[in-house]
């Protein structure tokens, strides 16, 4: 009866909601796992290795904008929240506006 008490006001309070879900740490791993995870990303470095991986902002309808330097460029790429429907995590879709030439 104590836990059924302890959940209903966690729930209540917000702490079952789906943005509480996942830390700040695990929720970056989720997007460096989409970008890293990518063939779109692959195929737009051309394969090419990659240096670094940098957060640079978010654009104004909300994505996440990212930076991935290889040798000779560096390539924006966009990720679009996309929430759960229930409790869960955030997961990410891709925009990936240009490629490395």
């Amino acid at each position: 009866m104590r836990r059924l008490v302890w959940a209903a006001i966690a729930m209540v309070s917000g702490f079952g909601s789906a943005e509480a879900a996942v830390s700040g740490y695990y929720d970056s791993v989720e997007q460096v796992g989409a970008i890293l995870g990518s063939s779109e990303v692959a195929n737009a470095v051309h394969q090419a290795p990659i240096g670094a991986i940098s957060n640079t902002g978010t654009r104004k309808d909300g994505a996440k904008e990212w930076t991935v330097r290889v040798q000779d460029c560096d390539l924006k790429v966009y990720l679009i929240p996309v929430l759960p429907e229930g409790p869960g995590k955030t997961t990410y879709q891709l925009d990936i506006p240009g490629v490395c030439r």
